[in-house]
C-alpha cells in the first residue's frame, strides 16, 4: 500500500480560515476594524509576514479592505444584497411595506425562538445592553439614535440564535430594515400610547429571550409586528379621511 504524504496547511492559509469563521459568526462585523497587525499576530501566536499574506488573500475576495489612513476593515456592503434600486422601488411603492412586515413575521419570529432557545449567558448580556440602549433613547425622544437601536435590538437577538444564514440574512436587510423602521415609527410614534406599546412589546420580547422561553419569544415578536401593522393600517385610514377633508373643505370655499 502506497500512502500518500500529508501535506500541512501553509500558516496563512489557517490564519484565513479562522478570520473567515469570525466573519460568518459575525464575531467580526461588517465594517468593523481589525486590531493592529502586531497585536493580531500575538494574539494568533503567528508571524507578522503569515498574517499578512492571511489578509492580503481576504482583502483579494472583498471579505476585508484597507482604508485610507490606516487600519484594515471587515468590507462595509458585506452581504448587502438588497442594493438601493431596490430600497427605491419599497419607497416609491408603499403598499410593499406590509409585505415587508410578513416576512418580518416569518425571520423575526424564527430569530426570537432560537434565540431564546440557544442563547448563552454573553447573548444576553448583550440582548439587555441594547435594550438599555433603546430604552434610554426612547426616554430621551431621540428618535434617530431610537430607530438605530431598535435595529441594533433586533440584530442582537438574531446573533443569539447561533445560527449564521439567520445573522447574515438579517444583516443583509440591515439598510431595508432600518428605513422600514424610521417609516413605520416616524407614522405611529407621535402618538404616544402607541410608542409606548411597542416599547412595552420590545420588553416582553426581551424578557421571554432572558428566561429561556422559545414559544413566548415567538409569540412576542408575532404579536409586536401584528400591532405595528394594524397601527399602520390605521393611520392610512386616518390620512385617507383627512385628505378627504381637506379636497372638500378646498371645493367648498
Amino acid at each position: 500500500m502506497v500512502y500518500k504524504r500529508v501535506k500541512q496547511p501553509k500558516i496563512s492559509d489557517v490564519i484565513m480560515q479562522q478570520l473567515e469563521t469570525m466573519i460568518l459568526e459575525g464575531t467580526l462585523k461588517p465594517g468593523q476594524k481589525l486590531p493592529p497587525e502586531r497585536e493580531l499576530a500575538v494574539q494568533f501566536e503567528v508571524s507578522r509576514p503569515s498574517l499578512r499574506e492571511a489578509v492580503q488573500k481576504l482583502a483579494a475576495r472583498g471579505l476585508l479592505e484597507s482604508r485610507q489612513g490606516g487600519g484594515t476593515y471587515v468590507a462595509q456592503d458585506l452581504g448587502s444584497s438588497l442594493s438601493d434600486p431596490l430600497l427605491e422601488l419599497f419607497k416609491t411603492h408603499p403598499e410593499s411595506q406590509y409585505d415587508l412586515l410578513e416576512f418580518r413575521h416569518a425571520l423575526e419570529g424564527v430569530s426570537a425562538y432560537y434565540a431564546a432557545l440557544r442563547s448563552t449567558p454573553a447573548d444576553k448580556e448583550a440582548i439587555q445592553a441594547h435594550y438599555d440602549q433603546l430604552q434610554r433613547y426612547h426616554d430621551e425622544k431621540s428618535f434617530d439614535k431610537e430607530v438605530e437601536a431598535d435595529v441594533e435590538f433586533h440584530l442582537a437577538i438574531a446573533a443569539a440564535t447561533h445560527n449564521v444564514v439567520l445573522l447574515h440574512m438579517m444583516r443583509a436587510l440591515f439598510t431595508l430594515l432600518r428605513q422600514h423602521i424610521w417609516e413605520n415609527l416616524e407614522q405611529v410614534y407621535p402618538k404616544h400610547d402607541i410608542r409606548s406599546r411597542i416599547h412595552e412589546q420590545h420588553h416582553r420580547l426581551l424578557q421571554a429571550i432572558l428566561e429561556g422561553n422559545p414559544d413566548a419569544a415567538r409569540q412576542a415578536a408575532h404579536a409586536h409586528l401584528a400591532f405595528v401593522e394594524d397601527a399602520l393600517l390605521q393611520q392610512g385610514q386616518e390620512n385617507t379621511r383627512l385628505e378627504r377633508a381637506l379636497r372638500r373643505s378646498t371645493l367648498s370655499t
